[in-house]
């Protein structure tokens, strides 16, 4: 569903992504780990076709990205961090907006049906500036599903959300995942750990790790912070 192949995105001479190549197909959640700065959230941009490539190709769902951008903007969903929302809005009347955007057929019924999907029922009466954090990243997530994307790409989903919305965001997810590839990028190591089958790492925008989740808990533990603090000591060249 999605491929990148020897990508690269350099600033002078500061390489933030470096050579990334990795694949994520239907059905999976894949955690998207590494510390701050290794490159993480220029890629999700990349993906999405918001930034362009210096090296390297970029498909999704075999069209490359930067010579399709409108198409893949229709077939992939995107929650940045900071998750920018029009706030003197009522939540229904943006997802309205959004909806037009990416020519969302029937759309009274796809607004609702994505209300009740990520549990906005409750709150979608009022103005987004009135909503809690948390409820606010869930007007996030249904921006990102209103056009029912085959790729989700979800950069720190689960900020400002308290021990509850965690689980219920969390359960959300699992209900969308069988049909969608999902890319899931967080600093919460237990949502990594409920969630998703694959981790990848990258440091200092290289690849480090790529491993089924499962046999990263084999190698090193049922600690996921351990792998994590492994692999991103490792030199960014090392095998993976």
């Amino acid at each position: 569903m999605i491929q990148l192949d020897q990508v690269s995105k350099i600033y002078g001479a500061q390489h933030a992504v470096d050579a990334l190549s990795l694949q994520v197909g239907k059905g999976e959640i894949v955690g998207f780990l590494g510390p701050n700065g290794a490159g993480k959230s220029t890629t999700m941009r990349m993906i999405m076709g918001f930034i362009r490539p210096s090296k390297g190709s970029i498909k999704v769902n075999g069209l490359e990205v930067q010579s399709n951008r409108q198409a893949i903007r229709q077939q992939t969903g995107y929650l940045p961090e900071g998750n920018p929302l029009y706030c003197d809005l009522y939540v229904r009347e943006f997802l309205r907006f959004a909806a037009s955007i990416t020519g969302v057929g029937n759309t009274r019924q796809r607004i609702e049906e994505t209300i009740h999907l990520v549990g906005l029922q409750r709150e979608a009466h009022k103005k987004i500036g009135q909503l809690s954090k948390g409820y606010k990243q869930r007007v996030g997530l249904a921006h990102a599903l209103i056009h029912d994307p085959d790729l989700l790409i979800l950069d720190e989903p689960h900020s400002g959300l308290d021990p509850n919305q965690l689980v219920e965001i969390r359960s959300r997810l699992r209900e969308i995942a069988a049909n969608k590839a999902i890319i899931l990028s967080t600093h919460l190591m237990q949502e990594v750990q409920a969630l998703c089958d694959r981790v990848i790492i990258i440091n200092q925008g290289k690849l480090v790790a790529d491993k089924k989740l499962l046999e990263l808990h084999e190698l090193h533990g049922p600690n996921l912070e351990e792998a994590f603090a492994y692999y991103t000591s490792l030199n960014a060249n090392t095998s993976k």
